[in-house]
Formats: C-alpha cells, sequence, structure tokens
C-alpha cells in the first residue's frame, strides 16, 4: 500500500517561491514549498491528500507569480510553469476539510505544513481545529513510530504554535531540534522592500518577532533551533521523533526527498 500524505495549507497566501536576501551569492530561487514536494511524493508514488479550511483550493501568494513583483522578486519562469501544473491537479483543485470532524491526521503516514509569508498564511497558523489536530498527532511521531512530520519556514510556525495536550503551557515541539526561517534573513528582505512593500515580507506587520523567534520561544532551549544562513540546502532531523524542517524554498526538494526516504524506511513501502 502506497505510504499516505497530507498537505495542511491556508486558502491563500503560501509562498511558490524565494528571493533570497543579497548576502547570499544566490539571488532567487525556483524551488516552490508545496509544488516541489507533491512532485518528489507524487513520483515516489505516495497518496497525496490536500487540505483547506473548508475543502476551498489552495491558492499561492499571486505576488510572488505576477505583476511586478512576481517579475523582480517572485518565481522565474519554470517554477511558474511547475506551480501551473500543480495548481491544475485534480487533489489539489479538490482538497479535504480540515475543520472536517471526521478529518484524522493519524490516517496518514506523514503530515506536510508549507510555508509563506502573506497574511493570509494566518488562517492556518492562528487555527485552534489545526493546533488540535497537530497536538493529537505529532506525539505518535516519537520514535519508535511509523508516522512522521515535515515543516518548512512558516509550516514550522504552525507546529510550534500548536500547545501540547498534556501542558498547554508547552508546545508540541518544546523539546524538538528544529529550524524554520531564519530572523536574519526575514529581517533583511523586510527592510530591503519596505520603501515599495511595506510590511508586505512581515506576515503579521512591521515590528512583530521573526519566525525564528517566534519559534524559538517555544522551545525548551534556544540550543534547539537550528539556524544556517547557507545558500545550500539545509535540512534538519531531530533525532527522538520522525520529524524534518527546513528554513525556505531552497530547501525544499532535499527535504522532500529525505522525508520520501524516512517515510519508505518507517513503513517499509519500497
Amino acid at each position: 500500500m502506497a505510504p499516505k500524505v497530507i498537505f495542511l495549507m491556508a486558502d491563500y497566501g503560501h509562498d511558490p517561491t524565494v528571493h533570497v536576501p543579497t548576502h547570499c551569492p544566490s539571488h532567487r530561487s525556483g524551488l516552490l514549498e508545496a509544488a516541489i514536494p507533491w512532485k518528489v511524493f507524487g513520483e515516489a508514488g505516495f497518496d497525496i491528500t490536500f487540505a483547506t479550511e473548508t475543502g476551498k483550493q489552495p491558492v499561492c501568494d499571486s505576488r510572488m507569480l505576477t505583476g511586478w513583483t512576481g517579475a523582480l522578486l517572485g518565481a522565474p519562469k519554470v517554477a511558474k510553469e511547475a506551480y501551473k501544473t500543480f495548481s491544475q491537479d485534480s487533489r489539489v483543485q479538490n482538497p479535504a476539510s480540515w475543520t472536517d470532524p471526521s478529518l484524522k491526521l493519524e490516517d496518514y503516514d506523514l503530515v506536510f505544513l508549507p510555508g509563506g509569508h502573506d497574511k493570509g498564511v494566518q488562517q492556518i497558523i492562528d487555527s485552534p481545529r489545526v493546533h488540535e489536530l497537530l497536538a493529537a498527532y505529532f506525539p505518535k511521531t516519537a520514535r519508535p513510530s511509523t508516522k512522521s512530520l515535515v515543516a518548512i519556514c512558516h509550516g514550522v510556525q504552525v507546529l510550534a504554535t500548536a500547545s501540547s495536550a498534556e501542558d498547554k503551557s508547552k508546545s508540541v515541539i518544546h523539546d524538538v531540534q528544529t529550524t524554520a526561517l531564519p530572523g536574519f534573513m526575514e529581517q533583511s528582505i523586510f527592510y530591503a522592500t519596505w520603501p515599495f512593500l511595506g510590511d508586505y515580507y512581515k506576515t503579521y506587520g512591521a515590528g512583530t518577532d521573526s519566525v525564528q523567534e517566534i519559534v524559538t520561544k517555544r522551545l525548551d532551549s534556544p540550543s534547539l533551533f537550528k539556524n544556517s544562513l547557507s545558500p545550500s540546502p539545509f535540512v534538519v532531523a531531530d533525532p527522538k521523533y520522525n520529524y524534518l524542517s527546513g528554513r525556505f524554498p531552497p530547501d525544499a526538494e532535499l527535504l522532500a526527498q529525505k522525508a520520501v526516504a524516512m517515510v519508505k524506511e518507517l513503513t517499509g513501502s519500497s
């Protein structure tokens, strides 16, 4: 039986690409935080499901795909073509609903949380229902287990914001090694684009904590947050849980490949 993976997404705002800050030698990435894992999981033969709040088709951040912002800061042509193919998948067009009482993450082998900085992703970051689902599921990824979870960028913030079912004062990943979007990268692109985009690159507005700060505050120790400012792909694997995390789109392909290898090993699938 093919491993089952579910993508939990907001209706709008997930990031299809990224403009890498000027301190990095690579200026732009065509890796898509949802579409690239979708492609890698599909090629691996996984049974893929998408879920949004009410079953509405998820739409990625249009400012990264169209207009002058898409041309200067967003996805290159190859990435836009990949996203077009992704958005035409019937599974993307007909997602499940994560508010459906019958939805249980335990029915899946892998839960995937993509990122995105547009303010629309507040829908999933702040959702009590998503927090409830993750609080029930994440402890089941503790080794030894066949269940696993993978998150990237703001997807890690979704997970960090979810409180443990056993101790509401703690995050479900309070004792977990993780990465997420580095604060330096987030602040760099925010300040570089502020004159013409305002607080577009800050999900909760100017002056709010970075993703790194939000996640780190929910960990038992700051040392559990693993950081890298390298443009090379960077993926963190926690030693106690079947949990992988990435920072931003340049990590997406390696993250998905490692997820496939992990799930196949855990489930015994070929």
